[in-house]
């Protein structure tokens, strides 16, 4: 076992988790666009991201080293979005307009028109951006992800408690697990990894799936999301968050999301309303309750839904053993597993993954656990 990082050097990767956002500018600071990869169908894309103001870094600030990395911490805490400013963004022969929010976000919702390639599935968005006080327009690009046409089933999963430990809500207990803990220490469940390889590839090992991830988190960090997931080898796709928390002195506390999730996972889900799909979640939130609303609700399309037990109440149990015979006449059933191979094992007797991935969330779960 490789001997653990010293304080200061835990320290150091933490420092430069938060700072790295802000690296791009090269210190220059001023206007920023930020955008998320997007999704969408053969009929319309969706995509989402942020215009703020950063400060400029002073002449005295080095352009490395641990100083640098407080000052882009310091400039992080600092930015402001930028309200009404307008977004152009273009997708293959297709353009939409749209103006930020009083935080600066922006959510196009754009028509395809114009067909995208069907030999692809990431499209390339440019986003361009003219500010109110005649700074330089400020140019970006982002991808946007459209199935191809026989993709045969769509996955849209939590993250918290689901595909990582507790941690996504809470920004610093997130980066110490991410940065600081030594590698060994998992930050997502054992199996995980290879449960979600197995739904991207499906029973053909070609599949290439849609895998869409929500999460209560806020978008401020998208960029330690990403980074986990690529650390821990779970397929790509783009992360979708509930709310931005808009966390201020006169408001100390997250805005309320109760009903967020459900129309996200809704819109998604007209949205690929030719799909069926499988819903991810824990026991620990409300995603058992959200789930089967959705699937009592029509169009219906739902086959199954997985709820991760990260809890031994036995109220808790009951009240989802329940939530399951209400669903009991649907063509979906709810399965509440205590680790990814009984997961995995659901999934292959459905013929969502192939023998070969039931194997490896097998093998990886008690490399992980061992």
């Amino acid at each position: 076992m490789a001997d653990r990082p010293r304080a200061p050097q835990r320290i150091r990767r933490l420092l430069r988790a938060i700072a790295r956002p802000m690296k791009s500018d090269r210190g220059r600071g001023g206007p920023v666009v930020h955008p998320y990869r997007g999704y969408g169908s053969t009929r319309e894309a969706f995509l989402m991201g942020r215009v703020f103001r950063q400060t400029r870094l002073g002449r005295v600030i080095p352009p490395y080293g641990a100083l640098r990395d407080v000052a882009d911490v310091a400039r992080r805490i600092v930015r402001r979005g930028l309200p009404d400013v307008e977004v152009h963004v273009t997708l293959g022969g297709n353009d939409i307009t749209v103006t930020t929010d009083h935080d600066g976000y922006f959510n196009a919702k754009l028509a395809l028109h114009e067909p995208l390639p069907l030999d692809i599935s990431w499209h390339r968005a440019d986003l361009h951006v003219v500010t109110h006080d005649g700074a330089e327009p400020i140019h970006s690009y982002t991808d946007v992800y459209i199935p191809p046409e026989d993709t045969d089933l769509l996955v849209i999963s939590d993250i918290d408690d689901t595909v990582m430990y507790t941690g996504v809500a809470d920004k610093l207990r997130m980066l110490y697990r991410l940065f600081v803990k030594q590698a060994h220490q998992r930050t997502a469940f054992p199996g995980v990894s290879a449960f979600y390889q197995a739904l991207y590839v499906g029973q053909s090992e070609e599949a290439r799936r849609p895998i869409l991830y929500v999460s209560r988190g806020p978008w401020s960090i998208y960029e330690m999301l990403e980074e986990f997931f690529q650390m821990n080898d779970i397929p790509v796709g783009p992360i979708l968050f509930l709310r931005e928390w808009g966390i201020t002195w006169r408001r100390p506390w997250p805005r309320r999301a109760e009903e967020h999730k459900y129309a996200l996972i809704t819109r998604m889900l007209d949205l690929f309303d030719d799909l069926p799909c499988v819903l991810i979640g824990d026991s620990g939130q409300h995603d058992p309750e959200v789930y089967t609303r959705i699937v009592k609700e029509p169009p219906g399309g739902v086959m199954a839904i997985y709820i991760r037990r990260v809890d031994s109440h036995v109220d808790r149990e009951r009240a989802i053993d329940r939530l399951r015979q209400e669903i009991a006449h649907t063509d979906c059933e709810l399965i509440l597993a205590a680790d990814s191979t009984a997961m995995a094992v659901h999934a292959h007797d459905r013929g969502f993954i192939s023998e070969k991935g039931l194997q490896a969330v097998r093998r990886d779960s008690r490399e992980e656990t061992s």
